[in-house]
């Protein structure tokens, strides 16, 4: 029987390209563990992803017992420091082991500062966009001659869809 080929022809997964990337790029500021960083929300709850983000994990002379630093913005800083001992609870719990000894809140204004430009809470959905009816005429007209009427009024849209970014 011939040994069993690969199947993957030479390819390699995107994940496993970036794996090791990630992992320095997050060792840098001393999370040994990037889920801290990517998966926040689930590590520390809705309530305290939405005032907070973990800025940094530093690790005393001795090695024992790290500190996590958060930022938050100075009227959040109070209700992120009664939750420090839960927090710290859960926070342990993606490591496995005692790794954060102290939770150290950093405050700063909502912009200004590099750090501080981070969004506490996601992006708003962006207004639907305005449309002219004298570019949506254009565009229905210059669909006209198409017979299915699906294609015609996609096209439609399509052509407004255009028209409308072109003069913006």
């Amino acid at each position: 029987m011939p040994p069993r080929r690969a199947s993957t022809k030479g390819f390699k997964r995107t994940s496993a390209l970036l794996t090791q990337r990630i992992r320095t790029a997050s060792e840098k500021r001393g999370f040994a563990q990037s889920r801290l960083l990517t998966q926040w929300v689930e590590v520390a709850g809705e309530a305290i992803a939405a005032i907070s983000r973990p800025v940094e994990v530093s690790y005393g002379r001795g090695g024992m017992g790290a500190t996590l630093t958060l930022l938050t913005t100075g009227a959040n800083a109070p209700v992120l420091e009664m939750e420090k001992e839960k927090l710290r609870a859960r926070v342990n719990a993606v490591y496995g082991y005692n790794a954060i000894a102290r939770i150290r809140i950093t405050q700063t204004a909502a912009t200004g500062f590099a750090e501080g430009q981070v969004a506490f809470q996601n992006a708003p959905a962006s207004a639907a966009p305005v449309h002219d009816p004298v570019l949506r005429d254009r565009a229905l007209e210059v669909a006209k001659p198409v017979e299915d009427d699906n294609l015609r009024h996609a096209l439609a849209r399509l052509g407004e869809n255009i028209l409308n970014k072109t003069n913006r």
